[in-house]
């Protein structure tokens, strides 16, 4: 069975979007969060259109080839309809977890509406072998709520937002990590944690 992990772009304050995010706009005002995405000359060889520097291009192409399905929350799905469909994820199945009525899902999408465990464990049957991507903060602190979760990469932005979505919203308790890697790239970080709780 693979790992879960959650993987974002986000703010040295924690946000994952400006202020302001709102359908049609995700990002919010003033989000530069993915900007590093198209910064480089070395293209994806996941994502089509995505022109990382060489050190970013091997970390997301090496994310992306571990993930054989994602769970989203709505707010994410609904946010990265560009993406055609609530996964940047070109060929991997996307459970959606959303207790409103679902919009119109394609054939690799699920709905989920019994809570974050029961999202996961679809998932990981989907996955097979590889992992299970975790997208959007409700999603990832609901599953570290539950024990859910091994690993944690951040892609570290040097902004500091002042407000916004935060990435990590409230959790009972405290979470450990243990820092895996670091990998500098011009305009992020990237930062690999294991979950120790």
């Amino acid at each position: 069975m693979g790992k879960v992990f959650g993987a974002h772009a986000v703010s040295v304050d924690g946000y994952i979007t400006g202020t302001g995010p709102r359908p049609g706009h995700g990002l919010g005002d003033g989000g530069m969060l993915f900007d590093w995405y198209f910064g480089g000359d070395t293209p994806s060889a996941v994502f089509d259109g995505f022109k990382l520097s060489e050190p970013s291009a091997r970390v997301f192409d090496a994310a992306a080839g571990r993930v054989g399905a994602i769970v989203a929350g709505r707010n994410t799905y609904e946010d990265s309809e560009h993406f055609g469909g609530g996964s940047p994820h070109p060929s991997a199945p996307l459970v959606l977890l959303s207790h409103r009525p679902a919009p119109e899902l394609t054939a690799r999408q699920t709905l989920v509406t019994t809570g974050v465990e029961d999202a996961i464990a679809a998932a990981r049957e989907l996955a097979g072998t590889k992992d299970v991507g975790l997208m959007g903060g409700g999603v990832l602190t609901e599953a570290l709520k539950a024990g859910l979760v091994d690993e944690v990469v951040l892609h570290q932005v040097p902004i500091l937002l002042g407000g916004g979505r935060p990435f990590f919203q409230a959790l009972p308790a405290h979470v450990g990590l243990r820092l895996l890697e670091v990998v500098p790239a011009p305009g992020v970080t990237h930062l690999h944690y294991a979950v120790e709780n």
